[in-house]
């Protein structure tokens, strides 16, 4: 296991109106995520096709760690609420929990195809799988060999798939069907079904659980998830991978096919920045929780690290 304790190694720094770049990956990246911010501060966890997930400081892009063990492309990596532990899920049929302090690897969740998708619940008692198989699992954290609660009735392979309202309900997303499915674990039933116009490729759902934030096709949808509603919907000119919000900043960020990374006033929709330098389409977007910075991760296996406000004394 590659590990450089929590202060990393020093990355380029950006210049006033250049993000930071951080290499590390040899293939694309499938997927970023944030921590909540910590009392060690706010990190950032990346899966990619090269199956070595890494974490970084989310404030420097300094590198911390690889966790290795994986034997195919990584497609999801989270971290739990303290970032003490992460998970991660693969192509090599497995679901795996690390601890991300030491980098060790401490369960293997065996699955009977390709997983796609990895959640902690918000508790972080639970970890949520999903993937070619059709069917959510959750695995008890306190009881890691007990076989998992399972939830049947997705039409295709799972994308994506989060807990959310204090992990009563489960969000998910299909890679070959519209919509977002939303099930009640109580009852091991779907309850709704959010319309969307082609199939979603990323959901975010806000740090109180009050928004849900969308991507298909050439849409990004921002949906109440107490009603389960829009509240509005903007079409882009290019196909969307990815969408994340900053509700204090009212501003949007979206990456996709065209290789830049937009970002959009919540309001009007109006383009505010357009962030250039990927050599390939960007498949995730995510803003820091202090909305101070957002992340992009692209086909050309590099991670950038945009700033949203002017940097000090420009």
């Amino acid at each position: 296991v590659e590990r450089a304790g929590r202060e990393g190694h020093a990355v380029r720094m950006a210049t006033p109106n250049a993000p930071l770049v951080c290499h590390g990956h040899s293939r694309p990246i499938n997927h970023l995520e944030y921590s909540r911010i910590t009392d060690d501060g706010v990190f950032l966890i990346s899966s990619s096709k090269d199956g070595q997930p890494m974490l970084r400081n989310a404030e420097t892009g300094d590198w911390i760690g690889t966790f290795e063990g994986h034997k195919g492309c990584v497609w999801s990596a989270t971290l739990n609420a303290p970032a003490t532990h992460a998970a991660t899920a693969s192509a090599d049929f497995s679901a795996r929990l690390w601890n991300a302090i030491t980098g060790d690897e401490l369960h293997v969740f065996q699955h009977k195809h390709i997983c796609k998708s990895v959640s902690f619940s918000d508790d972080c008692q639970k970890l949520l799988t999903g993937g070619s198989e059709k069917l959510l699992r959750i695995y008890d954290l306190g009881n890691v060999d007990a076989e998992p609660y399972v939830m049947q009735g997705s039409p295709s392979q799972i994308r994506t798939a989060q807990f959310t309202a204090e992990d009563t309900l489960i969000m998910s997303s299909c890679a070959d069907d519209k919509g977002i499915r939303v099930w009640d674990v109580r009852t091991n039933t779907i309850v709704t079904t959010l319309g969307t116009d082609s199939p979603v490729t990323s959901i975010e759902i806000t740090p109180d659980g009050r928004y849900i934030t969308t991507a298909d096709g050439k849409c990004v949808t921002f949906f109440d998830a107490m009603t389960f509603t829009p509240v509005w919907k903007r079409t882009m000119g290019y196909e969307v991978e990815s969408a994340s919000v900053c509700i204090e900043n009212d501003v949007f960020v979206a990456g996709g096919t065209d290789m830049w990374v937009h970002a959009h006033s919540m309001s009007t929709g109006e383009e505010v920045d357009c962030g250039k330098g990927h050599h390939g389409p960007v498949h995730s977007v995510r803003f820091a929780p202090d909305g101070k910075s957002y992340a992009s991760g692209s086909e050309d296996g590099t991670i950038r690290i945009w700033r949203t406000l002017p940097a000090a004394g420009k």
